[in-house]
Order: C-alpha cells, then sequence, then structure tokens
C-alpha cells in the first residue's frame, strides 16, 4: 500500500508530468528542462530527484553530461507495473504543444555541433562560426529592438562598435543588464522602450535587428518603420521572425500575431522606405509547425 501511494503522489503534480511527457519523447539533462518548462533549475533537479527515487526516471552519462529518461518501469510491485504501462501511454496523449515547441527548439540547437563518424568534434559548431564570421565586420553601431534576455545583443556586442538593446520589459532589461555585467561587456548599453515609439534618435545606428520581437508588436508595421527611422543612410534592418503559422496556442505565451508572410514583410518593408530587400525561409524540421522567415532591407537615404 505505501509503494502504491508514493507512486500514485508522484503523478499528483503537473511538472512532474510535464517532464514524464518530454522524456517519454527524448532523454533530456536539467539545463534542457529548464529551457523548456521555465521552471527554476533547483525546482526541476528537485523533480527530478523524487522522480528518479520513485524508479520512473533513469539517469546516464554522456560526454561529460547527465541526462535523463523514462524507466522501463517502475522499481515496484507487478501491479504498478501495469499502472506504469497504462501512464505511458497517456502522457503521450497530454496536450503539451508549447513543451513540443521548445522541445523542437532544444533538439535544433543540438545539432549546431558538427559531428564526425567517431563523435563530437570539441570546437566546431555554427555559433563558433557565428562568432569568427563577425570578425570579417565593420565595427557597426547595432540596434537590438525588442532584446528579451539579450543573448543576441551579448553576441552582437562582440563586433560591434557599440549595440544599444531596447525592450519595454523591465524584467528582460534587469537580466541583460546583469549578464553584461558579469561577461564585462562595456560596449553594450540598455534602453527601455516600445518598439513602435524606440528611444533611439535619427540615423543613430547602422544595423537595426528585429529578432522574433514583430509578433509581439502591437502594430508591426509601425514597428519596422521605427526601425528603419533610426537607420543611418546605407544602414540595413535585419528580420527574423516567425512564418505565417496556425498555432492558435502561441498566444498564450503573449504572441500577438501568428507570424507573417513574405508579401505582408514586404509590403510593410517597403513602406518604410527600405531597399533592396531580401527574403528566406530558415531551416525546419518535418513535422515542427514552426519556420522561421529572414529578411533585410537597406536604408538608401
Amino acid at each position: 500500500m505505501k509503494e502504491a501511494t508514493a507512486f500514485f503522489r508522484l503523478l499528483g503534480d503537473e511538472a512532474r508530468l510535464r517532464i514524464l511527457r518530454l522524456l517519454e519523447k527524448e532523454r533530456l539533462n536539467v539545463s534542457e528542462l529548464t529551457s523548456i518548462l521555465g521552471i527554476a533549475q533547483p525546482g526541476v533537479s528537485r523533480h527530478l530527484r523524487l522522480l528518479k527515487e520513485g524508479g520512473l526516471v533513469q539517469e546516464e552519462r554522456d560526454r561529460g553530461w547527465t541526462y535523463y529518461g523514462l524507466a522501463a518501469a517502475p522499481a515496484a510491485p507487478a501491479a504498478l507495473g501495469r499502472a506504469w504501462d497504462l501512464l505511458r501511454r497517456e502522457i503521450r496523449a497530454l496536450d503539451g504543444k508549447g513543451d513540443d515547441a521548445r522541445l523542437q527548439e532544444i533538439l535544433r540547437h543540438r545539432k549546431e555541433e558538427f559531428t564526425h563518424e567517431r563523435g563530437l568534434v570539441p570546437g566546431k559548431s555554427w555559433a563558433a562560426w557565428a562568432r569568427a564570421l563577425g570578425h570579417l565586420l565593420p565595427p557597426f553601431r547595432v540596434a537590438d529592438l525588442g532584446c528579451g534576455e539579450g543573448y543576441l545583443a551579448l553576441e552582437a556586442a562582440r563586433w560591434a562598435r557599440h549595440v544599444v538593446a531596447v525592450d519595454v520589459s523591465d524584467r528582460a532589461l534587469e537580466g541583460a543588464k546583469a549578464l553584461a555585467h558579469a561577461r564585462a561587456i562595456k560596449n553594450l548599453s540598455f534602453k527601455r522602450g516600445e518598439i513602435e515609439d524606440l528611444p533611439l534618435e535619427d540615423g543613430s545606428v547602422d544595423v537595426a535587428l528585429l529578432s522574433q520581437a514583430l509578433h509581439h508588436a502591437k502594430d508591426p508595421a509601425k514597428a519596422i518603420s521605427e526601425a528603419a527611422r533610426v537607420l543611418a543612410p546605407g544602414g540595413t534592418l535585419l528580420l527574423l521572425d516567425l512564418k505565417s503559422h496556425k498555432e492558435e496556442w502561441v498566444r498564450k505565451l503573449g504572441d500577438r500575431w501568428m507570424g507573417f508572410d513574405e508579401e505582408s514583410l514586404r509590403k510593410m518593408m517597403k513602406d518604410a522606405g527600405l531597399k533592396e530587400l531580401q527574403f528566406e525561409i530558415g531551416a525546419s524540421k518535418r513535422g515542427d509547425p514552426f519556420q522561421v522567415i529572414v529578411a533585410s532591407g537597406k536604408k538608401t537615404k
């Protein structure tokens, strides 16, 4: 009876059910689960410890990382083993589109690492190449518009003369400032403001970045117009955002727009006076409901 009580008590927590559902699909480490679930790392570690102690989760080491996966069967009497089989069928059917989308991002990030027949090649990654290519760029003045937690702004600061990061959220800006301070980055400043009403002077930057910010905008056309306003002549707007999709659940995450198609982005950029427009579709995985549309345009005068 005690074993059954402990077993079912483990299942009475939404976060642990989400973890089990994710581990049914893919083995993950603590950092990856933290990113997907949006739960602080100590909380994730606690849930994993309880699930491991309950025999529902197992861990293994791989290239210096500890990964967690679903146990084949709980260390419990046969009756609970039958309940476990039923549970595994049920958690596969749980609705978790948000978790699934973030899981796909984690898996995509993993694939940035180059591999060969003997496994991982240390130091070879698309992220490292992106930094290396930054060495070829002039010392631009850059604005990261809708910077969020500031990761892109921090990367741009590696090659830019100066980066100004703009966001409406005080909490996001404080987090970004803390990261910049921890990394001793000096050529990065922060301003609070809406992307539709930027606290920046006309013609004050050479590159304006709108990365996954436009679908949160109240007025996307005004945001693009503002980005064009702060560009100096010859400056470039670089825009990355979701391609049009039908995943209505993202509205719960604060998305105002269900992505954009090339035609609507082209019109907004033209109306903002941008020229030499270019568009591409980012890589996507089969079954992933999201694609990224990449666009750029220049301010000629």
